[in-house]
């Protein structure tokens, strides 16, 4: 059903284009698909970039924001900086999550041994990096609960 949906979008976009005067190359159907369901698949990982994008931008304005609200509030050491950090550490490590899922979309369209030993490493540093993330989330937890 979704390849028959797929073809029928080329197909209708081949018309179209053919209708506009562009050249439409002979492809076969197969090849048609395939190059259909890559560029989704690019597309969607560039739409997963953008929402790891957007968090952390809205989380760190609302750090930011949180930070001076809390500053013009009160005295600097009345300023919870410790719940601010935390917030924003928990949306970094999600956005790292994103790019990491948008990375495999990427890898998975076109694997190349280049594209997949930079898929490792990418995938090995932003999992240290969230390792990290989440241990000292952890001890910060522990310390706001002694």
């Amino acid at each position: 059903m979704l390849r028959v949906c797929l073809v029928f979008l080329f197909c209708l976009m081949a018309v179209t284009a053919h209708a506009q005067g562009f050249p439409v190359p002979e492809m076969s159907v197969d090849a048609k698909v395939e190059g259909l369901i890559k560029s989704l698949i690019l597309y969607l990982a560039r739409f997963v970039e953008v929402g790891a994008a957007l968090v952390i931008g809205i989380a760190s304005l609302r750090s930011l924001g949180s930070y001076f609200v809390n500053l013009v509030k009160g005295p600097a050491e009345e300023v919870p900086r410790e719940e601010i950090r935390l917030a924003l550490g928990r949306s970094l490590a999600l956005a790292l999550e994103f790019e990491l899922g948008a990375d495999i979309l990427k890898t998975a369209v076109a694997p190349s041994w280049n594209d997949v030993g930079l898929l490792a490493a990418i995938a090995v540093l932003r999992t240290a990096l969230n390792y990290f993330l989440e241990r000292e989330l952890e001890s910060a937890r522990q310390r706001s609960l002694q």
